[in-house]
């Protein structure tokens, strides 16, 4: 699997507000949070997208216990059609790296056409590519989750508790770095650290030997981070 070092790649993950069978979205269930990360000569570059979203409708209880994001945290939190523009502008053009692809763009192209109030097909606009399918040719009988992937590939993830958009797509990229590049392994276990939170995101610190870009986040980013963990710590009170 080789593909041109400089295109440009966006790594994407989604939350929801409910489970969906055979990567088909039940009917009315909406996107609440997208992660992506672009990689350019498979380098991160620090250039992130990472928006939580209104979906005008209540999140299932059992979805929470998956990624722990709730009703409340998303009431002030913008509706699709405000951030659509920028985020059709993010991912126009690129390939789109996605596990389980068919979950993600099932969802995004049901956003996109409750907004236009048609079809719409995202793949027509970029190419994706599906790691949960490479992983299945590589290593076929074995389970291929992310967390499988991580501890296959030596990728920390013992800070991954629940499920988030943003370090979800990180660990991706890792991933599918290592996938497409052929290498089995690289141990990621002394070069990265996750700090403050176990699902924080806010600081990425890594190995200088190592030539790879540090992630931060932005200012919104860390404001609606705060926000997160404050109502993580409701959800673990109220026994979610």
């Amino acid at each position: 699997m080789k593909h041109n070092k400089n295109e440009r790649i966006i790594v994407l993950d989604t939350e929801t507000t409910g489970i969906s069978n055979f990567g088909k979205p039940f009917i009315n269930h909406r996107i609440i949070e997208i992660g992506a990360i672009e990689i350019i000569n498979r380098r991160f570059t620090g250039n992130n997208f990472h928006v939580y979203i209104q979906p005008n409708r209540s999140i299932d209880p059992e979805a929470i216990k998956v990624h722990g994001i709730t009703n409340d945290f998303l009431l002030d939190k913008p509706s699709f059609k405000y951030i659509a523009k920028k985020f059709f502008k993010y991912i126009q053009n690129t390939q789109l790296v996605i596990h389980n692809a068919s979950f993600d763009i099932g969802f995004i192209n049901q956003e996109f056409s409750l907004l236009k109030n048609k079809t719409i097909d995202i793949s027509k606009f970029c190419s994706i590519i599906d790691t949960l399918k490479i992983a299945r040719k590589l290593f076929p009988g074995k389970k291929n989750t992310l967390d499988a992937l991580c501890n296959r590939y030596k990728i920390k993830n013992s800070h991954r508790v629940l499920h988030g958009a943003l370090l979800d797509s990180f660990l991706l990229g890792k991933l599918y770095l290592l996938m497409s590049g052929g290498q089995e392994s690289m141990s990621f276990y002394n070069d990265i650290e996750y700090e403050n939170n176990s699902q924080s995101f806010n600081k990425l610190t890594i190995n200088k030997k190592k030539s790879l870009k540090i992630l931060k986040a932005n200012t919104e980013e860390l404001k609606l981070h705060r926000k997160y963990i404050n109502y993580m710590k409701d959800i673990k009170k109220n026994n979610f």
